[in-house]
């Protein structure tokens, strides 16, 4: 509940549920699966929102018109091209690889609806990575399996403390959640 309404978290993702806990805003999770496309030509900067309202429509036909659907979706981009999750180890090599002394955008695109009212943000984050050894590399991926995670890392686990060395924007974004952007748009819902 959050001033008494229902909210609906769309996300099956841990980091998201943690986040909004650690706001204080009481939720239920609903996911329906859909497929995260968008259209080509799309510009990269809006795909994260055109996904997420995706989620957002699946899951407003489960609920009533007073619930409050949250959704999001984020994406990694480096050279404005979007760098997903990896589909394999040596994929997840590849992609630390890449990001491996440079900065690297992560674009949140948050939907919140209730009823047929919207409002849709995203929020970008310039991450910079250290240069990072092969050992290194390969010790996070075996280690932490990321697997499930849009550009192959997750900021708060040991990479993180290890090879970014400075982020222009909110750090929590970069987690899947700018949260103080969300708790700030369900204050005018």
């Amino acid at each position: 509940m959050y001033k008494g309404k229902r909210v609906i978290l769309a996300s099956q993702s841990p980091r998201r549920k943690q986040l909004l806990e650690q706001a204080g805003v009481a939720f239920e999770v609903k996911v329906v699966a859909t497929e995260e496309t968008f259209p080509e030509g799309m510009p990269v900067a809006e795909v994260p929102v055109h996904i997420a309202r995706q989620k957002a429509a699946a899951v407003a036909t489960l609920c009533t018109s007073e619930d409050i659907v949250l959704t999001a979706d984020t994406v990694v981009v480096l050279d404005e091209t979007i760098i997903g999750k990896p589909v394999d180890r040596e994929d997840a090599i590849r992609i630390l690889t890449a990001l491996s002394g440079r900065t690297h955008q992560v674009i949140t695109g948050v939907v919140i609806r209730q009823g047929t009212s919207e409002q849709a943000f995203s929020k970008t984050t310039a991450v910079h990575f250290k240069p990072l050894t092969q050992e290194q590399i390969i010790y996070y991926i075996d280690t932490y399996q990321p697997f499930d995670k849009a550009g192959a890392y997750a900021i708060q686990e040991w990479i993180g403390a290890v090879g970014i060395d400075g982020i222009n924007g909110c750090f929590y974004n970069v987690m899947g959640l700018p949260v103080s952007k969300v708790l700030e748009v369900l204050e005018t819902m």
